[in-house]
């Protein structure tokens, strides 16, 4: 990289090295990569991160068990609720603490809403990137409204702070559950005409198609999780293949990519698969709903978290694949370890594999299609 950074141009003035970032719309967030390139086609994108490093996990280790809970949504401000359920099912182990049924599926209704909401923003802004206006409109306009239902849940719209250690803050209030049904049938509709609008857009699927091809292996071999892992074809869910929460008591599909517009783990396979694991959660949602529970909301919790020595590893399957929690008691108040493992930062070191003979423009939709979040990356 050193080597990157001293030559700007090559001695025949062809070749370039360009900084795609920090600012750069498309990357959302303050994220850069160092763009080797030779005209139009890249010879290598380097993804240049830490911008938006703020020591969360050493905070986790400086507050008390309770205390960190708000600080788990800047984990990833788009899908906070995930990052809420997985620090409090790893705290709950130490604890040996049984979560209620009620509380176990008043969370999968949250966690399930707050997936659509992030794979609205992921693929409406990647419609927008690649030159769409149009979506992102209708994308946000549907997001608002799921907004407006984790507001009347919980008292906030980004970032939630719902999840406690041992259950959740709030109840249902009265009438939510209708409202949340309109919706859903509402939105159901619209995921068809999503894909009349966008999805399956001639123009959109050329510069989608056969583009920055991710293989299984590749996949597998980078650590990539979620809808970039099963967009190569990768038939894994971590709320089914490890079961945890309610999520047992659903049943979903697990959509994959199936190169059903060009190649098996392209752009547009990831893409589609968000599309279709948004008409998942909406099933979920509805059986969720329909067989909640009666009960306690949150367990006992005793006033000082104070969890024996020990340790505990947690994972949950966030909006961007699988977050996993480490946490380490030392016998104290606080955490002596605290370590989030995220899906973006694993995504970010595939693009310098997989950049090179993509045009510039290619890298847009290839950072869009992996759907990476800065505070995900940096922490």
């Amino acid at each position: 990289m050193e080597k990157l950074i001293l030559r700007r141009v090559d001695n025949a003035g062809e070749e370039m090295l360009l900084n795609f970032g920090p600012q750069h719309p498309s990357t959302h967030g303050v994220i850069n990569f160092l763009v080797d390139t030779d005209g139009e086609v890249m010879k290598k994108a380097i993804p240049d991160i830490g911008y938006l490093h703020r020591a969360l996990e050493k905070i986790g280790e400086s507050t008390g068990y309770p205390g960190f809970m708000p600080y788990t949504d800047r984990i990833d401000y788009v899908a906070a609720m995930f990052a809420n359920e997985g620090y409090a099912i790893a705290v709950e182990k130490l604890l040996k603490v049984e979560v209620p049924p009620r509380a176990q599926w008043l969370r999968a209704i949250s966690c399930e809403l707050c997936r659509i909401a992030s794979h609205l923003v992921s693929t409406g802004t990647m419609a927008s990137d690649i030159g769409a206006t149009t979506p992102l409109v209708h994308a946000l306009r549907e997001r608002e409204t799921v907004n407006d239902l984790l507001e009347a849940l919980c008292g906030a719209r980004l970032t939630y702070n719902y999840h406690r250690i041992g259950g959740v803050a709030f109840d249902l209030p009265e009438g939510w559950r209708d409202r949340v049904l309109k919706f859903l049938d509402h939105f159901d509709t619209m995921l068809v005409e999503w894909d009349r609008l966008i999805t399956f857009n001639s123009i959109y699927i050329k510069r989608l198609a056969n583009v920055a091809v991710i293989t299984k292996t590749q996949a597998i071999d980078y650590g990539l999780v979620g809808p970039n892992l099963r967009g190569s074809g990768m038939d894994w869910d971590v709320r089914r293949d490890v079961p945890y929460g309610a999520y047992p008591h659903f049943k979903f599909e697990v959509p994959v990519g199936r190169g059903s517009r060009g190649t098996v783990g392209d752009a547009f396979d990831r893409y589609y698969v968000r599309v279709l694991e948004m008409m998942e959660s909406s099933k979920i949602v509805r059986q969720a709903l329909e067989s909640m529970p009666e009960g306690e909301i949150i367990a006992k919790v005793p006033r000082k978290v104070k969890p024996e020595a020990g340790e505990a590893f947690s994972r949950v399957e966030s909006a961007r694949g699988e977050m996993a929690y480490y946490v380490v008691s030392d016998g104290t108040e606080k955490a002596y370890r605290v370590r989030a493992r995220t899906g973006s930062f694993t995504a970010m070191g595939i693009i310098e594999d997989i950049s090179p003979g993509l045009m510039v423009a290619d890298l847009v939709a290839l950072i869009a299609s992996i759907d990476v979040v800065a505070p995900e990356i940096d922490r």
